[in-house]
């Protein structure tokens, strides 16, 4: 059981907190990356709807190129440090298959984004559960900095 407050963010959201607090969220083809630093207690998470943002209309941390770095910068103005920052990353489901399907590809490149971003700014990727067809609910617990996971129904995700 998580003692300290807990935060629900949606898509488009990104949240930083410390411990005993914890940072949840339900994901479909979206993915969220979850970045912790053991040092400060500190946490943070994003959740993303698309991979790239395409120049058109202000840039939204909707979009994984946007959200990633804005997460990372947010934990460096709070005093962390890329070196000391270890990553998680969840999600990225293809929840519509079909024959004509493109929507699968997005949860692929949703994880695509995240994995790149990460490896740009040197943080180590300590664990993940992507892809898949199978929404996901998780439960970021800031104290432990462990990642409380249970797969979803597709009817549980929301917006997706």
């Amino acid at each position: 059981m998580i003692q300290g407050s807990s935060t629900f963010i949606h898509v488009g959201q990104l949240h930083i907190d410390y411990s005993p607090s914890a940072i949840s969220t339900v994901l479909g083809s979206c993915v969220a990356v979850c970045l912790y630093d053991t040092r400060l207690g500190m946490g943070g998470m994003n959740h993303y709807l698309l991979p790239f943002w395409n120049g058109n209309g202000l840039q939204s941390p909707k979009f994984g190129n946007i959200s990633i770095p804005k997460l990372i910068e947010m934990m460096i103005s709070k005093g962390s440090h890329p070196s000391r920052m270890e990553a998680k990353v969840f999600g990225g489901a293809s929840l519509n298959v079909g024959p004509l399907s493109n929507t699968m590809m997005i949860g692929e490149k949703n994880i695509m984004v995240a994995k790149e971003i990460l490896h740009e700014y040197k943080i180590p990727i300590a664990a993940q559960d992507v892809g898949g067809r199978n929404g996901r609910k998780i439960q970021f617990d800031l104290e432990r900095g462990k990642i409380l996971l249970k797969y979803v129904a597709r009817s549980e995700v929301e917006g997706e």
